[in-house]
Formats: structure tokens, sequence, C-alpha cells
């Protein structure tokens, strides 16, 4: 197991620092970070942990996960690794080319 947490059904409003205090009382949090929306800056509702242990992260895990956080259930688990996003137009043109004329 790694130490980056997903922490999902984060208040809107929660600070990082909130975030940090948090997962603190469970061992030393090396970072924490909210996802925020690039246009808007405003919080996506999840963010992401990375605790100093493996074991730091799994208590963390087991004590959080389900539990109650300013009126929100919180969703807390082991980060997965980001999918590798696809190098092109969003998905247009497939392996037909994409451009061109009629054919």
């Amino acid at each position: 197991m790694g130490t980056k947490i997903y922490v999902g059904g984060l208040p809107y409003s929660t600070t990082e620092a909130q975030l940090n205090d948090l997962f603190a009382a469970h061992g030393t949090v090396q970072s924490a970070r909210i996802i925020t929306d690039k246009f808007t800056g405003q919080s996506r509702g999840f963010g992401f942990v990375e605790m100093g242990s493996a074991e730091e992260a799994k208590k963390a895990i087991t004590a959080l996960n389900g539990t109650q956080f300013e009126g929100r259930t919180l969703t807390v688990n082991e980060a997965k690794p980001q999918e590798p996003r696809s190098g092109g137009g969003g998905g247009r043109g497939g392996d037909r080319g994409g451009r061109g004329g009629r054919w």
C-alpha cells in the first residue's frame, strides 16, 4: 500500500489546512491538496493526502472512511495512479485520420 490517500465527499468550503489537521491526528501528513476547478478555482469536493508511512495511511483510511465531516460523509481510500490521458483531440477522428477531405 502507498502513502497517498484519496479523500472524497469534502465540503466545498474545506481548506487544505483543515484537511491537513483532520489527517494529522492519524500520523505525519506530508502534503494535503484540495483539487479545484482550473477555470473557477472552486473546490471540486475531493483531494489527496500523503502520509508519512504506509502504516499511517492505512490507519487514517480505517479511522476516517465513512465518517462525517462538516455534515458530509467522507470517502477515504488508497489513491489510484492517475490514468494517462490520450494525446489527441478529445477522441475525434479515431484511427480514421481525422483530417482531410470527404474520404
